[in-house]
């Protein structure tokens, strides 16, 4: 059975690897989605509450009342 040895890690190997950005924007864009999604469902909590529901509904309700 023969070993794969590992390359060396040489200057220039390392500048290449350490370089490459391929792939950082979709990263990017998976972390802002996840922190979108979490930021909605946190939204969505606050107004299942029926003190914030409350809130709403009667500051909608003065703003559409004619005085």
């Amino acid at each position: 059975m023969t070993e794969n040895p590992i390359p060396d890690l040489t200057r220039g190997r390392a500048a290449s690897l350490f370089t490459d950005e391929s792939g950082a924007a979709t990263a990017e864009y998976a972390i802002t989605t996840m922190a979108a999604v979490a930021f909605a469902g946190l939204l969505v909590v606050i107004m299942r509450s029926d003190e914030v529901r409350g809130i709403l509904t009667d500051l909608v309700r003065r703003a559409l009342t004619v005085s």
